[in-house]
């Protein structure tokens, strides 16, 4: 029986991308911006409702850049939560400022905003909530936070692509929300990301930092470096972005089909529902205790491997535990985003997941507390 991955990429139809990008041979026009990387900005500006977004080649230095962006002294401190992919903490040490680690809520794992005005500091100069597995942060208490403090808000939407929320995207929350486009996400661009924002005065910075400062072919006048988004996966991402309504709706029939299986199920614990909230279904996590269950995460997780079943410890370990981080950060400070890490476990998701692949991972965590 052919194994089953935690994800697949979704990819159009091979003649469709082959046409996509045709005309590249004759331009022979492979990156810097050019028109396909144009078309595909155009289109997201458009689809999201924002008035700009900065391309990347990746998730991660579009955070790095736009954290830089915001001109932060360096050593500042910024609120987070380490129950997240490593890129979210990462990006703000390699930035030069000091990650602050909030708890998370245990019912949708974003930042428990009831804990977030007991961190700050005169030091403090923005927070850094993380949209985990597409479900929403509390947007309206992080705005208030924020305003009442003086402090500017970078999402981490990495997860939540084409996410909305009361009827907005997500991407036009906060003063900016960067988008992963890799290969293992909702929507991609073979690899990429982006940053969606709405002061102008960032426009130049975030160029200036992802394209070595350049102005003109004899003006150099920023130290930046080189992030650009070429133009196949630009063109992936034209694509891709043509089937995506199609995409989630196929994934959302999937994350259905698990939940009619699981849910009630004593010592397994689902993802709440948000009803303001339009899903991307971008991830099934699911949280096993072994007191009520019988079997523990890492029951589960072994005995899916063992039939040929790939799911995910994600997130774990939680980021302020790295060894990267030794001695630096205490995670036992975060106590349920800690709890959690060791029970939660993401099951296969992708748009063509069959409903009998569902029912057999169904069976073998049903069986695994009999």
């Amino acid at each position: 029986m052919d194994k089953i991955l935690v994800t697949k990429s979704s990819m159009p139809n091979k003649d469709e991308y082959l046409d996509e990008i045709s005309d590249l041979w004759n331009t022979h026009w492979l990156t810097n911006m050019g028109t396909k990387h144009k078309q595909f900005q155009t289109e997201l500006e458009s689809r999201i409702g924002v008035p700009h977004v900065a391309l990347y080649c990746n998730g991660h230095l579009a955070l790095e850049n736009i954290i830089e962006a915001m001109d932060f002294p360096k050593g500042s401190e910024i609120i987070t939560t380490p129950f997240t992919f490593a890129s979210t903490t990462h990006a703000i040490v390699r930035s030069g400022m000091v990650p602050v680690f909030c708890d998370i809520n245990p019912d949708d794992y974003t930042i428990d905003v009831s804990k977030i005005e007991s961190l700050i500091t005169d030091k403090t100069v923005a927070i850094l909530p993380v949209h985990v597995y597409g479900n929403i942060c509390d947007i309206e208490a992080i705005e208030t936070i924020a305003k009442q403090h003086g402090l500017r808000v970078i999402y981490d939407a990495a997860h939540a692509f084409a996410v909305k929320y009361k009827g907005v995207d997500v991407g036009c929350f906060g003063d900016a929300s960067m988008f992963s486009f890799h290969a293992t996400k909702v929507f991609n661009t073979i690899e990429g990301g982006a940053v969606c924002f709405r002061d102008d005065n960032l426009v130049q910075k975030l160029n200036d930092l992802k394209n070595f400062g350049i102005h003109g072919p004899e003006s150099v006048e920023y130290v930046g470096g080189n992030a650009k988004m070429n133009e196949f996966c630009a063109a992936m991402g034209i694509c891709n972005l043509r089937h995506l309504d199609d995409e989630i709706s196929k994934r959302k029939i999937v994350t259905e089909r698990y939940r009619s299986h699981l849910e009630g199920i004593s010592g397994i614990k689902l993802c709440v529902v948000n009803p303001d909230t339009v899903s991307n279904y971008a991830y099934f996590p699911v949280q096993f205790d072994k007191e009520e269950f019988g079997y523990d995460r890492d029951d589960v997780f072994n005995k899916l491997a063992d039939n040929g079943i790939g799911a995910r410890k994600y997130f774990y370990p939680i980021t302020n535990s790295y060894d990267c981080y030794k001695d630096k950060f205490d995670a036992t400070e975060t106590p349920i985003a800690l709890e959690i890490s060791r029970r939660i476990l993401t099951l296969p998701l992708y748009a063509d997941l069959s409903f009998d692949d569902v029912d057999r991972i169904c069976e073998l965590i049903h069986s695994s507390n009999k």
